[in-house]
């Protein structure tokens, strides 16, 4: 979901840019800083990497050790709504420290200095660690969005977009997050996964298309801010992309636990867009989204296919 976090709020962030009136490149802007904050929240999977380099077994590292150690970390304080909603007020201090407010640094450090001296009460060191990155990390996109000319209340806008939209995409593909750490979560809202179907492979089916429908929203927003038209982009190499329904009888089938095999190999599918020698053009921009539309294309095309050949064979 990775992705689909960023290009979420980017696609919202842009479009409402857009309709307000902004031009386009810093509605593109703002999209970016808002999908960047989008993906904060899952900076606590260093503690994984951390974690796993410091073992004595970091030099074999499988799937099964890595999301252990994540899982002791991984959807709490950085996912939670309360600590998003602080720290997006405390970026938006923080960007206004010069030439805005001669407070609003010293404000925004003790927001956002509050939320590890909290988490770390709370929690413990390891969470409490893993926020203080959180927070480093928020401030050098506060940094960039300086650079490219957004204000505070822009950095508010993006900062709360992308951390509150964040756990609420996370609920497809697992456990839901702590949403109100540090507060008790036996709130019953959002207490586990949102189940799409009963059967754990269509399940899993149907987060991977709601994940393509918004890396397609997101494709779509950039093509009309830069006025393409994109059929015009996708190659009809593309059309390959359905032969990997053959792929039902290579791999195993995909659960949310088991999802590794399917989504390497039908994102390896994306290669059919890389473009041959006679097919580069002189505009890299345009190169570009030849290659993306192409292989999104043909990746949606293989998971349909691939659909279509389980409900029949195996569903």
């Amino acid at each position: 979901m990775f992705i689909g976090h960023f290009l979420a709020a980017f696609a919202i962030a842009a479009s409402v840019a857009v309709w307000r009136g902004w031009p386009e490149e810093r509605a593109l802007a703002v999209g970016a800083v808002a999908g960047s904050f989008a993906t904060l929240p899952d900076i606590d999977m260093l503690y994984a990497v951390v974690g796993l380099v410091g073992s004595l077994e970091g030099a074999f590292v499988t799937s099964d050790a890595f999301w252990a150690i994540a899982n002791e970390i991984h959807r709490g304080a950085t996912h939670s709504l309360i600590v998003g909603v602080f720290a997006a007020i405390g970026f938006a201090a923080w960007r206004a420290r010069d030439g805005y407010n001669s407070g609003a640094g010293t404000l925004g450090g003790l927001i956002l200095g509050g939320l590890v001296l909290i988490v770390t009460v709370v929690g413990g060191i390891a969470p409490g660690a893993v926020v203080a990155v959180f927070v480093l990390a928020g401030v050098g996109l506060v940094t960039f969005a300086e650079r490219v000319g957004l204000g505070p209340r822009a950095v508010l806008g993006a900062g709360a977009l992308g951390l509150l939209s964040h756990p609420f995409g996370d609920v497809l593909a697992g456990p839901s997050p702590a949403l109100f750490y540090p507060l008790p979560t036996e709130s019953g809202v959002l207490n586990g996964q949102i189940i799409l179907n009963p059967d754990p492979t269509l399940h899993l089916l149907t987060a991977f298309f709601i994940e393509l429908t918004i890396i397609w929203m997101g494709l779509f927003v950039v093509a009309q801010l830069r006025g393409w038209r994109l059929k015009q982009h996708i190659n009809r190499r593309a059309a390959l992309g359905v032969a990997y329904a053959s792929a039902i009888f290579a791999i195993p089938v995909p659960t949310v636990e088991t999802a590794s095999p399917f989504v390497f190999t039908v994102l390896t599918v994306g290669f059919i867009g890389t473009p041959s020698r006679s097919g580069w053009r002189e505009d890299r921009s345009i190169q570009l989204i030849d290659a993306v539309a192409t292989a999104l294309a043909a990746i949606t095309l293989a998971a349909a296919a691939y659909t279509v050949t389980y409900l029949v064979l195996l569903g």
